[in-house]
């Protein structure tokens, strides 16, 4: 299991590797832009109690990715433009099922 971690001091949001390779895709692609979103992480901090938690996620807020593995995840294009088109909504990126790829 994975972690990223955001803000100062950093709040721990648990997440797969394959997760986290395909939220590094597109957080990074948005703050590459100076863009700015929301990003839900219900059920997914490390001690925080019950109930919702949304972030506020800006090019000067430290960002880190944090791999278990070794091993560079290959990529789902649908899942990264399906968590795409939320960051770029007026909603929440939020981290959904991996839809299966299409050959």
């Amino acid at each position: 299991m994975g972690k990223l971690l955001y803000g100062l001091p950093p709040v721990e949001i648990n997440a797969t590797d394959r997760e986290l390779a395909h939220l590094r895709v597109v957080m990074i692609t948005k703050l590459r832009r100076g863009e700015m979103f929301a990003f839900a992480v219900d059920g997914r901090v490390e001690n925080a109690g019950p109930g919702r938690r949304i972030l506020w996620v800006h090019p000067s807020i430290p960002l880190q990715f944090q791999f278990d593995g070794t091993v560079e995840e290959k990529l789902n294009r649908e899942w990264l433009e399906e968590l795409m088109s939320a960051a770029n909504s007026g909603g929440n990126l939020r981290l959904t099922t991996e839809p299966a790829e299409h050959a």
